[in-house]
């Protein structure tokens, strides 16, 4: 059965993009990874976090040692900020046509 979110080893560990999780996982013991790897199984299943996960463990099988460092003391996740940075006076102008250079009609002011 796999361990309450609270248990993981790492906090915030459903809110973590692939980046991040893929340093984070670095300082994991076999017996930490495997909880983490048991929790994702069943929860969301995301094939590129499995696959993450299975090739460090395959790291760790071989020899490698985790890194230094307390996981549950790592900062905090923090959420994107949303929105776009897109504005009104950045927007392309409605009224432009696309086409190749040279073939473009050109506007009538």
């Amino acid at each position: 059965m796999s361990k309450n979110h609270d248990e993981l080893p790492l906090p915030d560990y459903d809110q973590m993009a692939l980046g991040d999780l893929r340093h984070r996982i670095r300082s994991l013991d076999a017996e930490q990874l495997e909880a983490v790897m048991v929790h994702e199984a069943g929860h969301a299943a995301r094939v590129p976090v499995l696959e993450l996960l299975e090739a460090r463990q395959r790291e760790l099988e071989a020899g490698a040692q985790p890194s230094g460092g307390d996981p549950t003391r790592a900062p905090g996740v923090a959420g994107a900020d949303g929105g776009s940075p897109v504005q009104e006076v950045t927007a392309a102008d409605p009224g432009a046509r696309a086409g190749s250079a040279g073939h473009t009609k050109q506007r009538r002011t």
